[in-house]
């Protein structure tokens, strides 16, 4: 029998989660026997041996994750070199499609840096991008943030706050219009209705690809260690 950590609460259902080192949880209700749950788990053996197998090959991975100087990172879709420059200072060449960090730098450094300048490239650029599509939409965000979010590529409040991850700059111009125009969206209809869909579509006819390839995306960083 699997062994699997199990967490009981007012729960109505089970349901079992494999977390990102591979070992398998599962929440049940109180009342529920512990008989019926190995029944569960046992029933579920191999959907739980595929996804044990992938989520620890993405674990091990990102553990193999670094940055170092020639390595190529995605800026707007395009591939970016990594280059050692001397003195003390970081900076990003958007003509040249160069970071140049300082040749004292180690991986985890490296990794720092880039990230900090990632941050600073989407806040410019995204955050242009919004200006462009709010008066194209006529609306108006009340805020507009670059965040560390890992799981949702944008974001809408209640009060029409919007925010992007700095991840989404590593995305094609059309795929970062998308989510620009998507969240924008959500100012005048605050769901997924077809109404909703039909704004995001008359703005971005195409916009099912790059559903698409944020999902290519997602799958990509799934495998990568970004967090500093």
């Amino acid at each position: 029998m699997r062994k699997y950590k199990l967490t009981r609460s007012r729960r109505k259902t089970l349901m079992i989660k494999i977390n990102k080192y591979s070992f398998l949880e599962v929440k049940a209700p109180f009342n529920l026997s512990k008989e019926k749950i190995d029944d569960f788990v046992k029933s579920k053996e191999e959907w739980i041996s595929k996804n044990t197998k992938d989520i620890l090959e993405r674990y091990n991975l990102k553990k193999e994750f670094t940055l170092g100087f020639g390595d190529c990172v995605t800026v707007q879709g395009k591939c970016n070199y990594i280059l050692a420059t001397k003195g003390n200072t970081a900076s990003y060449n958007l003509e040249e499609k160069r970071f140049y960090i300082p040749e004292i730098a180690n991986p985890n450094q490296v990794k720092e840096v880039v990230i900090g300048l990632y941050k600073l490239i989407a806040k410019s650029y995204i955050l242009d991008r919004v200006n462009f599509f709010a008066n194209k939409m006529n609306v108006n965000p009340k805020k507009v943030k670059i965040t560390i979010a890992k799981k949702r590529w944008g974001s809408c409040s209640g009060e029409n706050a919007i925010n992007f991850p700095w991840r989404l700059i590593m995305a094609d111009d059309e795929t970062i219009d998308y989510v620009v125009v998507h969240e924008l969206a959500h100012i005048k209809e605050h769901n997924h209705s077809k109404d909703f869909w039909r704004i995001v579509e008359s703005i971005i006819p195409n916009y099912k690809t790059n559903l698409l390839k944020l999902k290519e995306l997602s799958e990509k960083l799934g495998k990568e260690d970004w967090d500093i």
